[in-house]
C-alpha cells in the first residue's frame, strides 16, 4: 500500500468520478483505475462498485475512507513538524472554534497574522461535538470551546477561563438599568437565543426546564455577530457567555439569578499528538488579547 494510492482513492471517493479524480491528481484515468484496483486486491474487498461509466463507494470504501484521510493528514502533519524545526513561523493552523468564541477569536487574528505572516490559518466553526469528531480525525489541530469536562482518554483539555452566562441587551434598552434578572422575568422578554451548539443555550434550556418555564423566543441564530447586531439595535434580549460580548460596546450584560451560572472554556488537544508550533504561538497571542480585556 502506497501513499499515492491512498491519495488517488480519497480523490475518487470525493468526486465519485475516476476521470475527474485522475485529472485532479494529474494522472491518466487508466492509471488511477489500476492503482485503486491494486489497493482493492491488497485489502481483499471492493472499495467502489462500477456501474457502467459511474462508480459508487461501497460500505468497505466508506470505512477505509476515514482511515485513509487520517493517514494522509498524519503524513502532512509530520512533514509540517519537520518543517517547523527549520522555520517556526511558517505552516498551517487548522483551528476549530465553537460559535460562542467568535468575539474572543477575532481580536487575536489580525495581530497574529501580522506577527507571523508565514502561518496560514483555517478556521472551522461548529458545536463542540462536531469539532471533536474532526479533531479525532486529525482534520483540526486544536479546538477552542466552552465545554463540560470530558473523561475521554484520547482528548486533553487545557483550561482557559470561566465566564458567566448573562442576559445581554442594548445600552439604550430600559432593561440595561437592571442590576439582575430572575429566570421568571427573563422568560417574559422578547428573546433572541443562540441555537444548538452554544453552552449558554444548553444552560438556559436546562434552567427553564427545571423551573417549568416556557420562554418567549422570537428568533434563534447560530451566528453570534448577527445575534448581537439585532440586540444592539433593537428591543430584544439574548443570553450568552459574558466573554462573547467583548468588543461590543453598545450592549451590556445583566447577571441572571441562578446557581451554577459559570461556564468553563478549554483548549482541546488530541492526546499524544504532536502540537504544532503555530498552535502554541496562536494560544500565546490569544492569551494576550484576553489579558488585555
Amino acid at each position: 500500500m502506497e501513499l499515492r494510492q491512498l491519495q488517488y482513492f480519497v480523490k475518487a471517493a470525493e468526486t465519485m468520478n475516476f476521470t475527474e479524480a485522475a485529472a485532479a491528481v494529474f494522472i491518466t484515468q487508466s492509471t488511477l483505475s489500476q492503482q485503486i484496483k491494486q489497493l482493492e486486491e491488497e485489502l481483499g474487498m471492493l472499495l467502489f462498485d462500477r456501474i457502467g461509466k459511474h462508480v459508487r463507494i461501497t460500505e468497505a470504501g466508506h470505512i477505509f475512507l476515514t482511515h485513509a484521510r487520517k493517514i494522509l493528514n498524519d503524513v502532512q502533519r509530520s512533514k509540517q513538524a519537520i518543517s517547523e524545526l527549520q522555520n517556526a513561523t511558517i505552516g498551517e493552523l487548522n483551528l476549530g472554534v465553537s460559535y460562542a468564541f467568535t468575539s474572543l477569536l477575532l481580536p487575536a487574528l489580525a495581530p497574529f497574522s501580522t506577527k507571523y505572516p508565514g502561518i496560514k490559518i483555517f478556521i472551522t466553526y461548529g458545536s463542540p461535538e462536531e469539532l471533536e469528531k474532526k479533531l479525532r480525525l486529525a482534520e483540526l489541530d486544536m479546538i477552542l470551546a466552552f465545554h463540560n469536562e470530558s473523561d475521554d482518554e484520547d482528548l486533553e483539555m487545557q483550561e482557559l477561563f470561566s465566564s458567566s452566562v448573562v442576559m445581554v441587551v442594548s445600552k439604550n434598552n430600559p432593561l440595561a438599568q437592571l442590576k439582575k434578572v430572575s429566570p421568571e422575568e427573563l422568560a417574559k422578554l422578547d428573546l433572541i437565543l443562540p441555537g444548538k451548539g452554544f453552552s449558554s443555550r444548553d444552560f438556559i434550556n436546562d434552567l427553564f426546564n427545571r423551573k417549568k418555564i416556557v420562554p418567549n423566543i422570537k428568533i434563534e441564530l447560530n451566528d453570534v455577530h448577527s445575534l448581537l447586531a439585532l440586540v444592539e439595535n433593537g428591543h430584544w434580549a439574548t443570553i450568552l457567555n459574558e466573554k462573547a460580548i467583548i468588543g461590543w460596546n453598545k450592549v451590556t450584560a445583566i447577571p441572571i439569578e441562578s446557581k451554577d451560572i459559570k461556564r468553563q472554556s478549554y483548549i482541546l488537544w488530541q492526546k499524544g499528538v504532536y502540537r504544532k508550533r503555530a498552535a502554541i504561538l496562536f494560544i500565546e497571542e490569544l492569551m494576550k488579547v484576553m489579558d488585555s480585556e
